[in-house]
């Protein structure tokens, strides 16, 4: 067996971000239609619209990389754990309050998952001499770490409102 490149696995990790982002334009509008907190469902309304662009992006990374490899069928296991467990949590009978703390932790756990696979895909492509394809991961890479701020600054007050319900009961 012929030993795989960096190159190689530098389109594998490309081949699993499309996967991934294609599964997360799919599974957020459910989310994002569960979530009760106005700020929450804005954020993920808004951040679906940035993913279409993220899978928008990632086509011209493969244009640029003359690779048809978006299309031979890669799967993404770890999104599509991810967004099942977040899909799980709709039928938990969970208060609007802790359901929404709850989709604030599933779309984290996306959002870093995401971080960590871009930013090791922009090393990649740095390594590989592929500076403007770099430049397009970095656009998205942006992207995930402010969707994951906006996250942070929503489950300030949503964690609360969900705590308060303990302590009301």
């Amino acid at each position: 067996m012929a030993q795989k490149t960096l190159e190689t696995m530098f389109i594998e990790e490309l081949r699993d971000l499309y996967s991934a982002e294609r599964q997360i334009v799919r599974a957020l509008p459910k989310l994002a239609k569960a979530a009760s907190a106005e700020e929450l469902r804005q954020a993920m309304e808004t951040h679906l619209e940035e993913t279409r662009g993220q899978v928008e992006r990632l086509d011209k990374v493969f244009e640029a990389l003359d690779t048809n490899s978006r299309s031979r069928g890669k799967k993404c296991e770890a999104m599509e754990g991810m967004l099942a467990e977040a899909g799980e949590l709709l039928d938990l009978g969970l208060s609007p309050e802790a359901l929404d703390s709850a989709l604030i932790a599933a779309a984290q756990k996306v959002e870093h998952y995401e971080i960590a696979s871009y930013g090791s895909a922009i090393a990649w492509a740095k390594a590989l001499g592929l500076d403007d394809v770099a430049d397009l991961l970095a656009e998205t890479l942006d992207e995930e770490k402010n969707a994951d701020q906006v996250l942070n600054k929503a489950s300030t007050r949503i964690n609360n409102s969900a705590a308060s319900q303990i302590k009301a009961a």
